[in-house]
């Protein structure tokens, strides 16, 4: 998704640039606006989610958040979208720290699968 944003944002370029019309050549600044926010936002989020031997650390559009282990619990859980069943890591943290307390994280997020990501923050965790 974070490349085809930015192939997006770099094909509207030209586009934007060339178009001869005022209302077409600001649909299209508008567009590359939107796919240069979009991958921008995308690239500022990467990596989600990383984990250490003392806890974990999370980045959210609001930065990044730090917590030890023995403050933080997790469980793969599953959701409904688009008419398919979606594997969803939840993370609770404390509540003072990041509003409502509840991370939820995809594939997507992850960048593996929930189920593999909750395994390997448990070996981390038995260390």
């Amino acid at each position: 998704m974070l490349v085809l944003c930015w192939v997006v944002a770099a094909g509207l370029v030209p586009v934007a640039l060339l178009t001869e019309g005022s209302v077409d050549r600001a649909f299209s600044g508008a567009a590359l606006l939107v796919a240069v926010a979009a991958a921008g936002a995308l690239s500022y989020l990467r990596p989600r989610l990383r984990a250490t031997p003392e806890g974990i650390a999370v980045r959210t559009l609001g930065g990044r958040h730090h917590w030890r282990w023995e403050l933080v619990s997790w469980r793969v859980t599953t959701s409904h979208r688009f008419g398919r069943t979606v594997p969803v890591l939840e993370i609770e943290v404390p509540e003072r720290d990041l509003a409502g307390g509840l991370l939820l994280l995809g594939r997507f997020d992850l960048g593996a699968e929930p189920e593999e990501v909750a395994e390997r923050l448990e070996a981390l965790r038995a260390r």
